[in-house]
């Protein structure tokens, strides 16, 4: 979710809700601190809707869950009976883009195993400052987002600068800035066009209202971008506290115009609008695979009024309420499928099954509260996030996997700093060692599995030894001719990105620096 820019105050860090942009295979979620409560119930309630209503919307909500597992089980046989295909594995290798790359081993611990650093970019260029109408546009700053598809990387800088690099010549392109006053806040890669999405505000409006515009990375390539990209959502206010967000799993936009309480939802292929919702009294909307869970406003109610809406055409599949404790304010709802997580303040984490009524609590002492989700909705979990500690769980209350050393080195976890697998079977990410009282050199990239917790392969440590024996002409040195080691390039990272399909590593840091870590 990219959130409008705010007053004093605000954040230019919004946390971002809904895919990641690294990883499109997630649902992403901020834990958002909600109102306080006042009276005592345990059950999910249908107070105000008939048992005949009720019986008919949890029906319809029970085929809609069923119809959409029936499809995913349907790809996945499908891929799974494709992958079984010797015919198919040839062809699929000949004509892949990957050429013989297609012949590595697929095994996690071969494909990290001998990444080192290859090449080094840098978004800031001394050069180009004369380019750049704001002040702070011409000041080096530390990576905030990067974005890798069809052989370019694109790093976001704090300042607001955006650079695209070309791998094949290990050039820069160009600046994505196509005005000399824009200021680049997010990024966005839609597949489904092959386009780059910059999400940016301006200082003709004083910074007020986002602005979208998409770009053919054919343009891009050419060096090129203000030629062929157009703007996006120009009808739409998107100021303060408006927002705008870009769900990869659902192939939707959501827009919210926080001025005349609307939220409209867009096609991410064509971007053409599917539909609105205006109600001034939905305090805040939730997106999950299939489905909107619009939250109504409860100050001084004894529930949270819920609706459960089809993302593809934004009928109404249930309308319920559920109860709240009494005198506790509410740390975060959560909708994934037809189980819903609600966690109140020192109490008990509930999970609720909208289809039947039924819930599971998760006591207090086990289930502590997390600073972020994610949710892997081909594995049916979720992550949790909490000082650098990270859980995995299913939807009975249970904790699957507890990593064995993937503690994360910045306790504030965002989608960028760290990448789950197309697969969902590995994450990766940027990490501290286990012991107490570790310097900043003895940093890593971490990449373990998901359903285990073992670690897959560490990149970094004890790395100098080997690169010493390196051929000369493969060691990657700075302009002043100095070698630039793993160890160097793990320090202050502040933004990761995976690139599965040419298997690399993007590492952004606090010097505007973007290194790549390849074979």
């Amino acid at each position: 979710m990219f959130a409008s820019p705010g007053g004093a105050g605000t954040s230019s860090e919004t946390p971002r809700a809904s895919s990641s942009i690294g990883s499109p295979n997630i649902m992403t979620r901020r834990v958002t601190p909600l109102r306080s409560c006042k009276r005592r119930r345990h059950s999910l309630s249908q107070e105000g809707v008939s048992d005949c209503e009720h019986d008919h919307q949890g029906e319809g909500l029970r085929l809609h869950f069923e119809k959409r597992k029936k499809q995913k089980k349907w790809l996945c046989e499908r891929e799974r009976a494709l992958c079984a295909n010797s015919l198919h594995k040839i062809l699929r290798r000949e004509l892949s883009n990957a050429g013989n790359r297609g012949f590595v081993k697929r095994a996690s611990s071969e494909k990290f195993k001998r990444m080192r650093v290859q090449q080094m970019f840098n978004t800031y260029d001394a050069r180009e400052n004369r380019r750049w109408k704001l002040s702070f546009l011409r000041k080096r700053s530390r990576v905030v987002e990067i974005v890798g598809a069809k052989g370019m990387i694109f790093a976001l800088a704090h300042s607001g600068v955006c650079a695209a690099f070309c791998r094949e010549t290990n050039k820069r392109l160009c600046y994505l800035n196509t005005q000399d006053d824009e200021v680049v806040r997010s990024l966005f890669y839609n597949k489904n066009n092959e386009t780059l999405i910059t999400v940016s505000v301006y200082a003709t409006d004083n910074y007020s209202s986002l602005k979208c515009r998409s770009t053919p990375l054919e343009f891009i390539r050419r060096g090129k971008p203000q030629e062929g990209g157009m703007a996006l959502f120009e009808e739409e206010s998107l100021q303060w506290p408006g927002f705008v967000e870009f769900d990869d799993v659902n192939g939707k936009v959501l827009t919210y115009n926080a001025h005349k309480h609307v939220y409209k939802v867009f096609d991410l292929k064509n971007y053409e609008l599917l539909y609105d919702i205006s109600d001034a009294a939905v305090s805040e909307l939730k997106v999950s695979p299939g489905i909107l869970l619009l939250i109504h406003d409860y100050e001084g109610k004894d529930h949270v009024p819920l609706k459960i809406l089809s993302v593809e055409d934004g009928n109404v599949l249930k309308e319920f309420k559920h109860d709240l404790l009494p005198g506790r304010t509410v740390d975060f709802v959560e909708q994934f499928d037809e189980k819903l997580l609600v966690k109140q303040e020192k109490e008990n984490l509930r999970i609720a099954d909208v289809c039947t009524g039924t819930c599971i609590e998760v006591a207090n002492t086990q289930f502590m509260n997390p600073n972020a989700f994610i949710f892997l909705y081909e594995n049916h979990l979720f992550l949790t996030f909490r000082d650098s500690q990270v859980q995995v769980w299913n939807f009975k209350g249970e904790l699957v996997t507890s990593f064995e050393d993937h503690l994360l080195w910045h306790p504030n976890c965002n989608t960028n700093n760290i990448f789950i697998t197309q697969e969902q079977d590995l994450i990766v990410s940027y990490c501290k060692p286990n012991a107490e009282g570790s310097e900043k050199s003895a940093a890593s990239i971490n990449v373990s599995s998901i359903l285990t917790g073992k670690c897959q392969a560490k990149l970094g440590q004890g790395q100098g030894d080997e690169e010493e024996e390196m051929d000369a002409s493969l060691v990657l040195r700075s302009p002043g001719g100095n070698r630039v080691s793993g160890d160097a390039a793990l320090g202050d990272v502040t933004a990761l990105f995976y690139n599965e399909e040419r298997n690399e590593i993007y590492t952004g840091n606090a010097s505007g620096r973007v290194y790549v870590w390849a074979n």
